[in-house]
């Protein structure tokens, strides 16, 4: 059975248990891709809503949580989200002075190597020398234990409580003029490059917006609509300050870093 057809059955499978047990289910972390095909699956026949969430709120891996209808009706969403079983872990050097820059792929490679999988795994933030990593609440008593070294440096692993974690992401703002807010007119504001090298990277299946594949080149894009690619990042778009004498849009968008 092909990857697409398993993640589909799970989906459902996921589904039918939250329907007819009465509980709440809950998936792995997925991905961009993955978080599009759950949003395309005709799931509210089985009885449920879906929801999803990645332990903060600019998550880019999150969780599906399956809701029968006791659970939406009665459950605010900061309840629901109380009850996804992600931790977050702190990720510090035991001597600071002397620590290596470490990158995420660093971080997802001591993760890794430690033979957890990817789906287990949600986002890994850094700042400045330490990192915030979130993973399934099943792997948080091995990973204090076991992740002891990231690259060569030596590391803590201490769990940081849900309701604790503030975070706020650095970005860059970029102010320019395109011709329309067109989704290829603000990629390659975003990422300095010509409209038809980013028209191909839409025509692949790398670009979403708020979590779903958009394929289109003239998708109109929203206020406050957040663009991810695929290997190159992602920014949101702020919305139009102005209109030039000629008729051009003079926009603003948050790109990430």
């Amino acid at each position: 059975m092909e990857k697409e057809q398993l993640f589909e059955k799970r989906m459902i499978e996921l589904s039918k248990n939250a329907y007819y047990r009465g509980i709440l289910t809950f998936s792995d972390f997925l991905d961009l891709n993955e978080l599009h095909k759950l949003h395309s699956l005709p799931l509210k026949q089985y009885g449920v809503k879906v929801e999803t969430f990645g332990g903060h709120a600019f998550a880019e891996r999150q969780m599906a949580a399956f809701l029968p209808d006791a659970f939406y009706m009665y459950m605010d969403e900061e309840s629901i989200r109380s009850t996804y079983p992600i931790r977050i872990l702190k990720i510090s050097p035991l001597q600071p002075k002397f620590a290596e820059e470490l990158s995420h792929r660093d971080y997802l490679g001591a993760l890794l190597n430690l033979g957890i999988t990817r789906a287990k795994t949600g986002d890994i933030l850094i700042h400045d020398k330490e990192a915030y990593v979130f993973v399934h609440q099943e792997l948080t008593e091995f990973l204090v234990k076991e992740l002891t070294r990231v690259r060569h440096t030596t590391v803590r692993a201490v769990e940081v409580e849900n309701a604790d974690f503030k975070w706020e992401p650095k970005y860059e703002e970029i102010k320019g003029t395109v011709a329309s807010v067109r989704l290829d007119s603000l990629l390659s504001l975003a990422f300095s490059s010509s409209r038809s090298k980013l028209t191909a990277l839409i025509e692949a299946g790398r670009v979403y917006v708020n979590g779903k594949l958009i394929t289109s080149n003239g998708y109109h894009v929203k206020d406050n609509d957040i663009i991810s690619v695929r290997q190159m990042g992602r920014f949101q778009y702020e919305g139009v300050l102005s209109e030039t004498k000629k008729g051009r849009y003079y926009v603003t968008i948050r790109k990430y870093i």
